[in-house]
């Protein structure tokens, strides 16, 4: 184990494949943290790591991903989910490719998943004590993205995809104790996140969400002054950055797989290539 070392995984969708290849390398290297950390689908990956189930992120994210259950416009119009979100996280995991929640129980590295409060437009983070056997729920509820996927409620909270306030939880773990961080972008060296345009509809859809509105309108900013700190981060010796050396060809709604599995492949070597880094952070 990686001891004193955090994992950090952005979201990204479908771009999550490259996550997943990083993953399934560190897998095969035995190499492991203490405490992970994850949003969106970047938290939905570091779970079957958690699980040790070699393959099983390639097989969920590409080899399901031409099934319109997983994700269709049709699954859109019959419920409002662009993704098939029970289907995901409930008959993949518990039917169809079984995920190990033994093992992921018996592992003594800690799992924060982050959402989005939907009220207070702040992140909400939630350990391994906090979720008990609801992992599946709160995997599905940082990965809601807002219009796509409904608000999951959980605690009394109604909650929504953790890369609206959170997208790299960097800080979080050095907050909880990790000064050295090993993190994991979906996105090439260089890129800054724009502010959206569609900020307007969030108050159409979500007129009761002050908090969410002003968490998507800062959105863009949070997520460059991040980009921006990680450098300094890296820059100091306290981080390993992998992300995609070669130009990113996969959108977030990504369906083909023959693009995803490329990218997950990529996110292999990537990672491979910074493993003597990764290993003497």
């Amino acid at each position: 184990m990686l001891n004193g070392k955090a994992l950090v995984l952005e979201g990204g969708g479908m771009r999550a494949a490259f996550s997943a290849g990083v993953m399934e390398y560190l897998l095969e290297r035995g190499l492991s943290f203490p405490y992970v950390i994850g949003v969106s689908a970047g938290a939905a990956n570091a779970a079957s790591y958690l699980s040790m189930q070699k393959g099983r992120n390639k097989k969920v994210s590409i080899e399901y991903v031409s099934d319109p259950r997983y994700i269709s416009f049709s699954n859109f119009w019959k419920s409002k989910q662009l993704f098939g979100m029970d289907f995901i996280f409930n008959e993949v995991p518990n039917h169809l490719v079984p995920y190990d929640f033994t093992s992921f129980q018996n592992n003594e590295a800690e799992f924060v998943i982050v959402t989005t409060d939907c009220m207070t437009g702040k992140p909400l983070y939630f350990n391994k004590a906090d979720y008990g056997n609801d992992l599946l729920l709160l995997l599905r509820a940082s990965s809601s993205l807002p219009f796509i996927a409904p608000e999951v409620e959980y605690n009394g909270k109604l909650l929504l995809d953790g890369g609206i306030s959170d997208s790299i939880p960097i800080k979080k773990a050095q907050n909880d104790g990790f000064a050295k961080a090993v993190v994991v972008l979906t996105r090439n060296k260089g890129y800054m996140k724009k502010p959206s345009k569609l900020n307007f509809l969030v108050k159409r859809k979500y007129p009761h969400y002050k908090g969410l509105y002003e968490a998507m309108a800062n959105r863009y900013r949070m997520y460059n002054e991040t980009l921006n700190y990680l450098e300094q981060e890296e820059q100091r010796g306290n981080v390993v950055i992998i992300r995609p050396t070669e130009k990113v060809e996969v959108g977030r709604m990504e369906r083909n797989p023959q693009k995803l599995e490329t990218f997950f492949y990529q996110g292999y070597r990537d990672a491979e290539k910074l493993a003597d880094k990764i290993i003497s952070l």
